[in-house]
């Protein structure tokens, strides 16, 4: 018995964007996040967080952007998330005094 069409992935480039948008985005989006989250807490402690639960969170990023409809809305809202913790990272920036 053959799959319903309306199930499947409808072309090569949706399944793109939501591979990619799995993978490459979910970990942008880890690791900017536990960046920012250093400059909150002692950065010993988020760098072990980053090596154990980073692999958590970014396949719980992954695991979202299978199930999302549209590969390139997760992108949008995983690189809208990256840009976030990178602007807190550059504004906690220690200015360099002349």
């Amino acid at each position: 018995m053959p799959a319903n069409k309306k199930y499947l992935t409808p072309t090569f480039l949706h399944r793109f964007g939501r591979i990619t948008a799995g993978f490459v985005g979910g970990y942008l989006v880890t690791v900017s996040f536990f960046l920012a989250l250093s400059f909150y807490f002692e950065k010993v402690s988020v760098l072990f967080t980053l090596v154990f639960g980073g692999f958590l969170v970014w396949v719980g990023l992954m695991i979202v952007a299978f199930i999302a409809k549209s590969g390139w809305k997760i992108w949008g809202i995983y690189l809208l998330l990256t840009l976030f913790f990178s602007a807190i990272v550059y504004l906690n920036q220690p200015i360099p005094s002349l």
